[in-house]
């Protein structure tokens, strides 16, 4: 009997197993489910405390784009889109030089701006959108970035990520602004389960707690750009490794 079922397969096994005794079987079933779930949302306590360990370590995050008044933050961001921090503020301290205001970047012109960012990716769309952005804000707004995240998303070349970037820094709001990196961290962390940036946008908005808002999209990006990368988690040196839910925790070297 034993050589007869282990030459049977699992699934044979079981099936036998449930013929014999359904409910024993069925209850075994059951909790061997149960084990092999894991959980995938921290607790609001749990939430908290990464939080409150995030602003333990970096009280005043920044963003590492280079800007000197909204409007360049808006140009700067506005340039970043699928392209590196690093790569943008290589560029942008001659564009900025030239041209800090819509005005000077209209007067300064699309040729010369295509000129002054021509490392960064797409930088022909780029170069159109800043001088049409820029002339929206010269004719609409007397030259001023509007502070509404609404009007902001209607500029050419700004999305919802732009415009919660703005509204973040330029502004003061407790927006989430979700990159790459936000979106990743959320859902390895635990924060989310959403299968879009608006999706973990609006989880983010809900846990995250209200002292913490202000910053907490900068925590997340430095946090995914320097630790929770995205290949290779540093995870022996995460300062939540003890509360994050990622269950293929990278080992130290």
């Amino acid at each position: 009997m034993a050589k007869a079922l282990k030459d049977k397969s699992p699934s044979s096994i079981a099936s036998s197993r449930t013929q014999r005794n359904p409910v024993k079987a069925t209850g075994s079933l059951k909790k061997s489910a149960a084990q092999g779930r894991r959980r995938t949302r921290l607790t609001e306590a749990e939430i908290l405390e990464v939080f409150r360990r995030f602003h333990a370590a970096c009280p005043e995050p920044k963003g590492e784009l280079l800007y000197v008044n909204a409007y360049t933050l808006l140009v700067a961001v506005v340039l970043s889109a699928q392209a590196t921090d690093a790569g943008v503020n290589k560029a942008t301290p001659a564009l900025f030089k030239a041209a800090d205001t819509p005005a000077k970047m209209v007067a300064l012109g699309e040729d010369k701006v295509r000129d002054l960012i021509k490392t960064i990716g797409l930088y022909r769309t780029k170069a159109k959108n800043v001088i049409a952005l820029s002339r929206r804000l010269v004719d609409e707004f007397s030259g001023e970035v509007p502070g509404n995240r609404d009007v902001l998303e209607t500029l050419p070349g700004v999305g919802r990520k732009t415009a919660n970037v703005v509204m973040n820094i330029a502004f003061g709001h407790p927006t989430m602004a979700v990159d790459t990196h936000v979106f990743r961290i959320a859902n390895r962390i635990g924060l989310s389960q959403g299968t879009t940036p608006l999706a973990v946008e609006a989880d983010l908005l809900r846990v995250v707690p209200p002292d913490y808002a202000l910053h907490a999209h900068h925590w997340l990006i430095l946090h995914g750009r320097y630790v929770c990368k995205a290949r290779k988690p540093e995870c022996w040196r995460c300062l939540i490794n003890d509360i994050c839910l990622y269950p293929d925790k990278t080992p130290a070297p």
